[in-house]
């Protein structure tokens, strides 16, 4: 079973993540990672920080000569920031002393108070530089690898904003692979060109007041076999599991599976993708995508459609947000860290890796194997079982 493990924090030296379980002998560069942690940082609206973070990643273990070797692939990714930084050093030193500049306004909507809290914290930097949305570098990283893993049965998964503060795309068209460059040219990942004029402009009237923007992804999954997940199990269904994997990513707070609000709405005779017999292809084929390609949880072979809601970021240019300064207990303005005016089309490019880590898991489980070919040998024979 592919799994996998973060570590480290935001300032601090480098992130890590292992990835536990892919078979040997898939095809693996540190430029697969490095492309993937450069989509990433795209996106108009981003912070400073994007510019100079080079993401520099060195493949520690698991992988020689440009082939995995069945053992756990274990990545990091430097901070370069870090390194070129004496402020960093200081504050976010492994070594016994204390912060000279300990953040005590936290920050509503964020890990800041509540963490605080619970771990018995009084400086919130303890808190944020873990639950800052820097560690989903770490999650991209682990993603490359299950992207990779999914191209060898045919697999690819791809994201692109739906809408970003209240201007939201009214295309009906839905990009595929071959869109993916123009998704990721576009200065806020929409595949229209005409809701990305309003985005832009929603962004720029934002930045001038200080503020931020959330909005909504949707990412899309091709060449699916049919069954990945289950019914026989609770935790094991497939939309159980993306819906979990998505809600983990940093400031997501909703998550819908194909049309799943709008479909609450309709009656049944309305809500449900019609099953057709394909005479050319020799395959059972939905009309719509509902559902979003799963149906009992399980994959149905159909596109998957999963979107994911990003509320505005916690941290302003100009702090606004009431709260309490946990030492005076005197009202205060939060904390000021540098921040962006919205990470929504970054926030695909994870979605896509936690939807990818999901989907690479549940194919593994499927279709097992220790070397990548007994992998693929199976999904292939899976594939001609079921026609």
């Amino acid at each position: 079973m592919l799994r996998y493990l973060t570590a480290g924090e935001s300032h601090g030296q480098a992130l890590v993540v292992i990835v536990e379980g892919l078979p040997a002998g898939l095809k693996v560069t540190s430029g697969d990672i490095s492309d993937e942690l450069a989509r990433r940082r795209l996106g108009f609206g981003r912070g400073p920080r994007q510019k100079f973070e080079q993401d520099e990643i060195v493949l520690v273990g698991g992988v020689r000569h440009g082939r995995t070797l069945g053992s756990p692939v274990a990545i990091e990714i430097k901070n370069s920031e870090w390194f070129r930084s004496d402020v960093w050093h200081e504050e976010m030193s492994p070594a016994p002393g204390v912060t000279k500049k300990p953040l005590t306004q936290p920050r509503p909507g964020h890990a800041d108070l509540t963490g605080m809290q619970k771990y018995g914290f009084d400086d919130a930097r303890d808190v944020l530089e873990r639950a800052s949305a820097r560690e989903t570098a770490a999650r991209v990283a682990a993603g490359a690898l299950a992207k990779l893993l999914l191209k060898e049965i045919g697999v690819s998964v791809l994201s692109h904003v739906l809408q970003l503060g209240s201007a939201r795309s009214e295309n009906t068209v839905r990009p595929t692979l071959l869109d993916l460059d123009r998704v990721d040219e576009s200065p806020v990942r929409c595949f229209d060109p005409l809701a990305e004029t309003r985005m832009i402009h929603e962004i720029e009237q934002a930045a001038k007041e200080g503020d931020s923007l959330g909005g909504i992804v949707e990412v899309l999954a091709y060449g699916l076999p049919v069954g990945l997940g289950s019914y026989v199990h609770w935790d094991r269904k497939l939309d159980g599991l993306l819906a979990q994997a998505i809600m983990s990513i940093q400031a997501v707070k909703g998550v819908e599976i194909g049309d799943g609000f709008e479909v609450a709405s309709r009656r049944g005779s309305n809500a449900h993708d019609a099953i057709i017999w394909n005479e050319t292809e020799k395959k059972y084929v939905r009309q719509t995508t509902l559902a979003g390609g799963t149906e009992g949880g399980m994959s149905t072979g159909e596109i998957l459609v999963v979107r994911a809601a990003m509320k505005p970021l916690a941290t302003l240019n100009k702090p606004s947000l009431k709260t309490v300064d946990t030492v005076t207990k005197e009202e205060t303005v939060s904390f000021k860290e540098r921040t962006d005016v919205t990470a929504v089309p970054a926030m695909g490019v994870v979605a896509e890796t936690m939807v990818a880590l999901v989907l690479a898991q549940e194919a593994q489980r499927n279709f097992g194997g220790d070397n990548v070919d007994d992998f693929v040998n199976s999904a292939q024979s899976f594939a001609k079982r079921i026609v």
